[in-house]
């Protein structure tokens, strides 16, 4: 690493998709009360991540990474909360039982409030306000008071995260998650679906196995992988005054990291070779991701890959590719040979969300499930013809049974988009729709097998 890295040096790099705030003095003072809180994660569960992670890139292990597209203040509550675990919860069982593989479990849960917008301002009926950036940094409602942006904000963020990794802790280690609990895990507006079916069919083998090893003398009390579960949180680091603030030197190590989530990564739109965003990310101990989309060239994507994993450490870099199901095999294979061919250690994960939205002609953005698995099922094919490992996927969703994204088992339609769409910024795909990518995405796996 350069040594001329600092936790702020990033401030002398030209950034992008940052907030204009009109009162500097009160955004230094929130910044500095946000560094005297307690971090929200701890080094050493970092650390744990990225030996997960390095079991990824080996190809010993699949990441399942999702969540809220954005998180936001007003439908913060226990029950969203706890059905989009539950919803990553069956998505991971079922790749276990149908891939044979770990999985290693990551959620957009717990610090996901920013997010970058294409113009920096939004009109409407002749009224220029603000864009929206994520409740951590505006409000939502389209009036000059909600849409200035506020410091304050970035307090209320810590909070709710701290709020959501209380909760997220205790259901992933105090029983929730135990597997003997799998018929349980379902979700009601799914019963009866093809996705329940085939999901209480899995519980059922799941219970057979449990059986067979309660027999052998294994068990939730002399097993704790039987009763628990790791479960990491990540979102986009965008807002850097926020992950500045949470950064802390590691007692252990004597590297900084990013106490705000376990892991961090960097959007599309922040990539820049010699800006901040890329600055302040080479200098953090926490595994870190970075989006590629169909403008990365071969060798910028190895620039990058050097300037983020300088030392080439398995685990630490996880290159989320989101190209859309019309680029993806015009670009993709040639960046995995490159990779390849130079011995970069690397997660390829696959986000088949971004690339593929369009606005429906009721009005709503959204996205076509069968669009999303055809990037999908692309991303596995050209890995398998690279001869290197889909270790990934990316994916926005929800536990909350929304009506966002069409297609699907469901067959929700354009026109049924309004029923029940909730979403703060990005379509999400619902928990039905999880779940039959879930089980499709079985099936690419066990190829491997």
């Amino acid at each position: 690493m350069n040594s001329k890295w600092s936790i702020d040096s990033w401030r002398n790099f030209p950034i992008k998709h940052q907030p204009i705030y009109s009162d500097l003095n009160k955004l230094k003072e929130v910044e500095d009360k946000l560094k005297t809180l307690p971090p929200l994660v701890f080094a050493g569960e970092a650390r744990t991540l990225k030996e997960k992670l390095a079991d990824v890139s080996e190809g010993k292990a699949f990441l399942l990474q999702g969540g809220d597209c954005a998180e936001s203040f007003a439908e913060f509550n226990a029950d969203n909360l706890r059905d989009t675990f539950r919803v990553i919860l069956q998505m991971a069982a079922v790749l276990t039982y149908g891939a044979s593989l770990p999985i290693v479990k990551v959620g957009r849960l717990a610090g996901q409030f920013a997010k970058p917008r294409s113009e920096p301002f939004e009109t409407r009926d002749n009224i220029k306000q603000p864009s929206y950036l994520g409740d951590i940094v505006n409000g939502i409602d389209f009036e000059v008071s909600s849409r200035e942006p506020d410091p304050e904000r970035m307090i209320r963020a810590y909070s709710q995260a701290a709020s959501a990794l209380n909760l997220l802790r205790a259901f992933a280690t105090g029983g929730y998650a135990d597997l003997h609990e799998v018929h349980r895990w379902n979700l009601e507006f799914l019963e009866g679906s093809s996705q329940d079916n085939e999901y209480r069919m899995i519980a059922d083998r799941i219970g057979d196995c449990l059986d067979f090893m309660k027999a052998c003398g294994i068990n939730k009390n002399t097993a704790g992988l039987v009763s628990k579960v790791d479960f990491f949180t990540s979102h986009e680091a965008l807002l850097l005054g926020y992950e500045q603030s949470l950064t802390r030197i590691d007692s252990i190590t004597e590297d900084y990291y990013d106490c705000s989530a376990h892991m961090l990564w960097i959007g599309e739109r922040t990539r820049g070779l010699d800006e901040a965003h890329i600055e302040f990310m080479r200098g953090i101990g926490n595994p870190i991701g970075v989006k590629v989309g169909p403008s990365m060239t071969n060798d910028e994507l190895i620039s990058l890959i050097d300037k983020l994993n300088p030392n080439n450490e398995a685990g630490k870099l996880t290159l989320i590719s989101r190209m859309g199901r019309d680029n993806i095999g015009n670009v993709l294979p040639s960046l995995i040979r490159k990779v390849g061919e130079e011995g970069r250690k690397v997660v390829w994960s696959c986000d088949p969300m971004h690339g593929n939205t369009f606005k429906a002609q009721t009005g709503y953005k959204t996205r076509a499930f069968d669009n999303v698995m055809s990037e999908v099922e692309q991303f596995f094919q050209i890995h398998r013809s690279e001869g290197s490992y889909a270790g990934g996927i990316h994916l926005e969703m929800t536990g909350q049974d929304v009506t966002e994204c069409v297609g699907g088992s469901q067959e929700i339609k354009e026109e049924n988009l309004g029923d029940r769409y909730h979403t703060h910024c990005d379509p999400r795909l619902n928990a039905s729709q999880g779940l039959e990518l879930a089980f499709r995405l079985s099936e690419e796996l066990s190829k491997y097998r």
